[in-house]
């Protein structure tokens, strides 16, 4: 298993390769909000981007750009905005699962992210080029259906390289702020925002639940029997 240790200071160096198997990616990837503060080589950061850049795109458009944010300051800025989503999000969901060991985990996790947010080495935020209109609902689900296969590349490539990573969305709650801590011009939207570093955990395999609850033929609750 490629489970890669921090690679310098941002000026270059050996990299990790990315030849973990794919099915070894996909079925030890998880989200990992624990991260460490060394920093992230810069070419390693646009490796990933670059792996990011082979996904296929709606009418081969290619309208993305990727902000790459270590200035301590903005990612201050997105912490408030992490933050202010996280006060109320985290106290509903710590409620409703008071019960529920395994969330509660994951809550502590979020909390972790939310506490030492401006001390990730580097946030990846995806965007688009082009207007988002809020109607009908088909064009906001195909726009965002153009980002969402890079994201999927990108965490594949981060966990390939040994790195922690997990997609986030609280700190867009408020897209003019996120735009202005960026400044993005209004024909660019952000869509995500990647906290990425090298883990404080390690990665592993994931529990889900079994394909043939989740598994429906042809209409909704119609299911097959599994040997």
């Amino acid at each position: 298993m490629n489970e890669s240790l921090p690679t310098g200071d941002g000026s270059g160096g050996a990299q990790p390769r990315f030849d973990m198997p794919l099915e070894e990616a996909m079925t030890t990837q998880r989200a990992i909000r624990r991260l460490r503060t060394d920093p992230v080589d810069d070419a390693l950061l646009l490796r990933l981007i670059e792996l990011a850049l082979k996904a296929p795109t709606g009418s081969n458009a290619q309208n993305w750009e990727f902000v790459v944010v270590r200035d301590r300051a903005i990612k201050e800025k997105f912490g408030r905005l992490n933050g202010g989503a996280w006060g109320i999000y985290g106290r509903i969901g710590r409620w409703l699962s008071r019960n529920d060991p395994a969330m509660q985990r994951v809550l502590a996790a979020v909390q972790w992210q939310a506490d030492h947010f401006a001390d990730i080495p580097v946030l990846i935020v995806p965007c688009l080029r082009g207007p988002r209109l809020p109607w009908p609902p088909l064009a906001a689900t195909s726009y965002y259906g153009s980002i969402y296969p890079s994201v999927q590349n990108l965490l594949l490539a981060a966990r390939a390289a040994g790195l922690g990573a997990a997609l986030i969305t609280l700190p867009l709650w408020s897209t003019v702020l996120a735009r202005r801590a960026l400044g993005l011009p209004w024909s660019v939207t952000p869509c995500a925002v990647i906290p990425l570093g090298w883990p404080r955990g390690r990665y592993g395999p994931t529990t889900r639940r079994p394909v043939a609850e989740v598994v429906h033929w042809d209409r909704f609750g119609n299911r097959r029997a599994t040997a």
